[in-house]
């Protein structure tokens, strides 16, 4: 009697074993958090990016994705801006509606100090490349208490839709003179 029941209780053990080896939940070890250390990396346009992802390697630096779309010859990002402020360049068709889109010169804070409408100087119904060409007339912001003379020129997609996925705009950094 008592090997039968030694018998069984083995028995019941291993079946258990079993059970649990074959059964059990998987457990995937790339899914642990990782914790990165909180350094930064400057990138070339001036921003910053951080560590991440299983190895902590830094993210890659924001590209202008948008050279495909548009493409500012002048002013230069980051130079000296005064106004009359000529910008020139060239941009796809489908970045105007009716040969325009509007452009914004913003000052350190965001206050939009100047606004105009970017004009297509050749024919803009294509999808190539179409030349344009807008003047911002503008007062230079006031210099404030160890606040860089910077600002923001935007070229913004025209929507006439109106719809947030047709939104887009390209951002460049200007110092002002």
């Amino acid at each position: 009697m008592n090997s039968k029941i030694i018998i069984f209780i083995l028995s019941v053990l291993t079946l258990g074993g079993i059970f649990i080896y074959f059964y059990r939940p998987y457990s995937d070890t790339t899914n642990q958090a990782v914790v990165c250390t909180m350094d930064a990396k400057l990138c070339p346009d001036g921003s910053y990016v951080g560590r991440t992802g299983p190895k902590c390697e830094f993210s890659e630096c924001p590209s202008n994705s948008k050279k495909d779309l548009i493409v500012v010859d002048t002013p230069i990002e980051n130079t000296l801006v005064s106004s009359p402020l000529i910008i020139k360049g060239r941009a796809r068709g489908n970045w105007f509606f009716e040969a325009s889109f509007p452009v914004f010169l913003t000052d350190w804070d965001g206050r939009i100090i100047a606004q105009g409408i970017a004009e297509a100087k050749e024919d803009w119904m294509t999808e190539n490349f179409v030349p344009f060409e807008a003047t911002l007339e503008f007062t230079k912001p006031p210099h404030i208490n160890g606040v860089k003379n910077i600002g923001a020129l935007i070229l913004k997609k025209d929507n006439p839709s109106g719809l947030p996925q047709h939104d887009d705009a390209i951002e460049m950094t200007v110092n002002f003179e």
